[in-house]
């Protein structure tokens, strides 16, 4: 197993590595494969770590789990055994035999969130969206899978999260001030104040809101303030984080969610074995948590099949299946908010 345990990188590292070995001890003794550790967040090449795991006899290689680190083992040459990555490669790039992927893709899920939207009906929309990178990638994942099922974004805008106040990005997604400028020349026109009710427009159907879930609940109230609040709000899993006291303002938001958020018989079981394991506290048991306990049983479902194509399990990030091109698709559930507590609701 090759991941970060040392670096900027290793608190996420020891989450996966804590889920791996959680799902590792819960799996009787006489079928569990030797584990071995390498650290690749003290700067070595990843094809040396590759090197030097395919010269111990690996007969499984899982991770790397940055992107660049799984770039870099696409690309290595050098003989070795089969490789669940722990990231996806870039859209465009061939992955090499034997070369398996399994990652926690916000883009992905922006994806799922589109196809949600037009299946509940929605076809125009708007979306706010972090700034940098992250939500970059999550904006334009989300509109191209809109665009091709019919749909369209009216107007994007992107927020800052460091801060608290978005109401220039909302005026500017709904057309506030726009409603403005009619109220100030209807007063021109007839030289007198006016009482006015400030509108949005009319025709957004949907909002597409992916945020950290402190943005978020700062986000919603001020949706609502702007006359949004009965229209279909939608973010990715970013948006929650399970504390019914701090949800109450998300109430009506609609995200896609692992098992192990939103719950089930094999994240109680898993809680419970954890719990007994560790009852003074123990590891975080966040998203990636489940990621590397998962990633366990990929990997062994992995060793233990000559062929691997059509693999699905029932995990505690999805329902896992394993497509032709060797990526792992995951299938998620759908809750809403209500009353500060995530409800499931049906499939799309």
């Amino acid at each position: 197993m090759l991941l970060p345990m040392t670096g900027p990188l290793g608190a996420a590292g020891d989450s996966v590595r804590d889920g791996f070995l959680t799902a590792y001890y819960q799996a009787p003794s006489g079928e569990r494969p030797v584990v071995r550790l390498y650290d690749t967040g003290a700067g070595q090449p990843i094809p040396e770590i590759l090197a030097r795991a395919s010269r111990a006899g690996a007969s499984l290689i899982v991770g790397p789990l940055t992107r660049g680190a799984v770039v870099a083992a696409a690309a290595d040459s050098q003989p070795r055994p089969p490789l669940l990555a722990l990231n996806f490669l870039p859209a465009g790039d061939r992955a090499p035999p034997r070369f398996f992927q399994f990652a926690l893709s916000p883009t992905a899920e922006a994806r799922m969130v589109a196809r949600r939207v037009l299946a509940d009906g929605h076809r125009v929309g708007i979306a706010i969206v972090p700034k940098g990178p992250w939500g970059t990638r999550v904006l334009n994942a989300f509109t191209e899978q809109l665009r091709a099922g019919g749909g369209s974004v009216l107007a994007s805008r992107r927020i800052d999260v460091s801060r608290a106040d978005f109401s220039n990005a909302i005026e500017g997604a709904l057309l506030i001030e726009q409603s403005r400028e009619r109220l100030r020349h209807l007063e021109s026109l007839l030289g007198m104040r006016l009482a006015f009710t400030l509108r949005r427009r009319a025709d957004v159907q949907f909002i597409f809101a992916p945020a950290p879930p402190g943005t978020e609940r700062l986000l919603m109230p001020q949706l609502r303030y702007y006359y949004a609040g009965g229209v279909a709000t939608y973010s990715t899993s970013e948006g929650f984080a399970p504390d019914p006291a701090a949800n109450q303002d998300l109430d009506g938001l609609r995200f896609p969610d692992m098992p192990w958020m939103l719950g089930g018989s094999l994240a109680q079981a898993v809680r419970e074995a954890a719990d007994h394991a560790w009852p003074a506290g123990g590891p975080d048991r966040g998203r990636l948590f489940a990621f590397g306990f998962d990633a366990y049983r990929l990997a062994v479902s992995l060793l233990r099949s000559r062929a691997p194509d059509g693999l699905e399990l029932d995990g505690l990030t999805g329902r896992l299946n394993l497509g032709a091109d060797g990526r792992i698709d995951r299938r998620l559930e759908w809750a809403q908010l209500e009353n500060g507590e995530a409800r499931l609701l049906p499939p799309p």
